[in-house]
């Protein structure tokens, strides 16, 4: 019998101390993990989840390591994430056309797209790993953005007039964190191994909140992705197709400025592609 675990990710607010003052503000994303979470208790996923202040890089990279460590061929993992998306300089060789390697803004720090992509490769061959991110840089979770990205919070300023917010880190707060935390951040990834996709032997999933040259919005009580995703899923009367057509019901409902990314790095795995959303046997 498969075996399915689950990991969800939320934050209102980061730790000021590490981010030049800047506490992240947001409205919906821990109720955003919270209702992922009842998804997945109700599908049979050994679920956990990480709000806020636990919800540090330590703990989100802890979590998805256990997940490759005890799955086996024909289990799935379920990664939710809500909260803002950043950016740091690239370092690397990947070829960024922004420059940029794109970030989840963990309570603590960044993680950095290289560290999240490096765990895929962790996975057993066979595993089949879903991931839904309600962020902005969305797209970069499983693999690196390949568009430049419009940052109308610009400031810190302009962010917090804005309503609901975005979910992005502003520009003078990404600059301003980067340079407090150099070190830290090129040691990441300096020190992170590359991994071609060929190297990762699980099957990754990906719907995004928004594509790569979007921005991703908050909420009231969910983030404008979270929220349209749960009125498709309507508590598991969802019937209409597999991730693709569950992802496309989705994109429909949201604004042209909002659109859901799908995409899939790893091996093939039809039969897994072809299942009911959030489906553990």
């Amino acid at each position: 019998m498969s075996r399915g675990i689950s990991l969800h990710i939320g934050l209102n607010k980061v730790d000021p101390d590490q981010y030049g003052g800047w506490d992240g503000t947001l409205n919906a994303c821990e109720a955003d993990a919270d209702d992922m979470k009842a998804i997945a208790d109700s599908r049979g996923f050994e679920s956990d989840i990480l709000l806020t202040s636990d919800a540090n890089a330590d703990a989100v990279l802890a979590g998805i390591d256990r997940a490759a460590g005890e799955l086996d061929s024909g289990d799935m993992f379920l990664l939710t994430y809500s909260g803002h998306g950043g950016q740091v300089p690239d370092r690397g060789d990947e070829g960024e056309t922004d420059g940029s390697d794109e970030t989840w803004v963990a309570y603590d720090r960044e993680i950095v797209d290289d560290e999240l992509y490096a765990r895929w490769a962790r996975f057993k061959p066979g595993v089949r790993v879903l991931v839904l991110s309600d962020s902005c840089h969305s797209g970069t979770v499983t693999r690196r953005i390949d568009a430049d990205v419009p940052n109308p919070v610009a400031t810190q300023e302009s962010a917090e007039s804005h309503s609901p917010r975005y979910r992005a880190m502003p520009r003078d707060v990404m600059i301003e964190t980067y340079r407090a935390h150099a070190d830290l951040y090129d040691e990441i990834q300096d020190k992170c191994p590359h991994v071609d996709e060929g190297d990762v032997g699980a099957t990754v999933l990906l719907i995004s909140g928004c594509r790569d040259d979007q921005l991703s919005l908050d909420g009231f009580s969910n983030g404008l992705f979270t929220e349209n995703l749960l009125a498709v899923w309507d508590d598991g009367k969802w019937d209409d197709g597999a991730y693709q057509q569950f992802h496309e019901a989705i994109r429909s409902r949201m604004p042209d400025e909002q659109q859901p990314n799908y995409s899939r790095v790893g091996a093939d795995n039809e039969a897994f592609e072809e299942q009911g959303p959030f489906t553990v046997g």
